[in-house]
């Protein structure tokens, strides 16, 4: 089962998709670049780093490599 990643920003209700910039704090909050910028990369609800959010790949790896052999 796949995890989906926010896809709003928590301080201005932007729409964030998957392949969107975002930053995230340790507990995955999730805020649009601008906020994160305004807020000085803290996150307000726990006060911890606000850094990049990692890129997905549109599969998962083993999904692309199932069924072949090395």
């Amino acid at each position: 089962m796949a995890l989906e990643m926010r896809d709003r920003c928590e301080r201005c209700d932007t729409a964030l998709q998957q392949t969107s910039p975002a930053r995230i704090c340790s507990y995955e909050c999730t805020f649009c670049v601008s906020c994160s910028d305004a807020m000085r990369n803290t996150c307000p609800n726990c006060g911890g780093e606000l850094v990049a959010r990692p890129r997905r790949a549109a599969a998962p790896a083993a999904a692309q490599t199932a069924g072949v052999r090395p």
